[in-house]
């Protein structure tokens, strides 16, 4: 079988920050990486899924919801995959997410989607572990810039 390219990524060397991943036609899917890779820190599951619900509103409640395609989390839980159409500019994907990650920071009351006719796992959920992703990304992307966008070699 062929390699697929998220594998191909040295995770030895990769650091918390934004990163294009791939681009499929118009399908741009950037690397939010919010954890080191292998360095026995990894976000919880219900923290993830918290800030997954929260990141995904704010995103689709933009003038940008249009070009929004999918929000998810990594299966090894040091991050998010979000993608989006290439009608939204890197510079504008960079801002979704720092603004997202200020909403997240900001949030109060019930998550969204957390009730059990909304969620498939209602219960698995943690907005302050979500609020303490949000806090340590928002540090990462300060200042960060679509020349920041390529992986570290």
């Amino acid at each position: 079988m062929k390699r697929i390219a998220s594998f191909s990524i040295n995770h030895d060397t990769l650091v918390p920050g934004m990163y294009t991943s791939r681009v499929d036609g118009d399908v741009v899917t950037y690397d939010i990486r919010m954890k080191k890779p292998n360095a026995g820190d990894y976000g919880s599951t219900a923290a993830l899924h918290s800030f997954e619900h929260l990141f995904a509103t704010y995103v689709r409640n933009t003038d940008f919801s249009d070009g929004i395609v999918y929000v998810g989390p990594m299966g090894c839980r040091t991050g998010f995959y979000f993608l989006v159409r290439d009608t939204i500019s890197p510079a504008d994907a960079i801002r979704l997410v720092q603004e997202s990650c200020n909403f997240i920071v900001d949030f109060t009351g019930e998550v969204p989607g957390t009730r059990p006719e909304e969620c498939g796992n209602y219960r698995d959920h943690d907005l302050d572990g979500a609020k303490d992703l949000a806090r340590d990304l928002q540090k990462v992307l300060r200042s960060w810039t679509p020349a920041d966008l390529t992986y570290p070699e």
